[in-house]
Order: structure tokens, then C-alpha cells, then sequence
């Protein structure tokens, strides 16, 4: 079965950086775009970042110039590298896997049909 398993995050100071990993496993990584989210308290969830099947990226306005997407796809895992963090980056980080038609970017949550457990990330002042 289809399987995400994410790893990373923790608490930082505003500036500082992390690096979140979703590893995937149950079906062929390579074939599929891939995206993470985020949801604080209170809040919507909104997308962060995707990364489709050639590697190109899509980055939320908000996290532009800060974060960079990537894909390891010999290991199966998707990476978010998160620098110059913000207080207003503190959430809950989840990352996605596209559903199988889809090819362009989009941070629509009904195209995505796979889920992590999530990994809380916390910047403070």
C-alpha cells in the first residue's frame, strides 16, 4: 500500500533553517508530482510547495527565495529545506502525493490522494 512517512521538523529560532523528508514506498515514486502543505492552528490548509515528474518546481508566494523542493528519486524521498524561517512558518508540514492524471502544479487538496502523518515545525521570535 501507498505510504508516506515523513521525518524532520522540530522548533527553530526565527532565521533559523530545517529540513523536512517524506519517504515514500507502495507504488512507483518516479511517475508521480508531489507537493507539501502546511496547516496552522486555526488555519486552512495551504500548499508550500510542488515538484513534478521532471523536477521542476511551484513555490506559495509566501515561502519563495526561502524554501527549496527536491526529489531523490533512487531513494524514493522527497526533501524541503527551509531557511530564513519565520514565526509565521510555524504549522503542521504534510507532504502529498499527486493523484495519477494529474501533471501541472496545483495546491487543489481534492488532487491529492495521499497524505503523511504530518511533522509540526515551530519558529519562534
Amino acid at each position: 500500500q501507498v505510504q508516506l512517512v515523513q521525518s524532520g521538523g522540530g522548533s527553530v529560532q526565527s532565521g533559523g533553517s530545517l529540513r523536512l523528508s517524506c519517504a515514500a514506498s507502495g507504488y512507483t515514486y518516479a511517475e508521480y508530482c508531489m507537493a507539501w502543505f502546511r496547516q496552522a492552528p486555526g488555519k486552512e490548509r495551504e500548499g508550500v510547495a510542488f515538484i513534478g515528474i521532471d523536477g521542476s518546481t511551484t513555490y506559495a508566494d509566501s515561502v519563495k527565495g526561502r524554501f527549496t523542493l527536491s526529489r531523490d528519486n533512487a531513494k524514493n524521498t522527497l526533501y524541503l529545506q527551509m531557511n530564513s524561517l519565520k514565526p509565521g512558518d510555524t504549522a503542521m508540514y504534510y507532504c502529498a502525493r499527486c493523484r495519477p492524471w494529474l501533471r501541472r502544479p496545483t495546491f487543489n487538496l481534492d488532487h491529492y490522494n495521499y497524505w503523511g502523518q504530518g511533522t509540526q515545525v515551530t519558529v519562534s521570535s
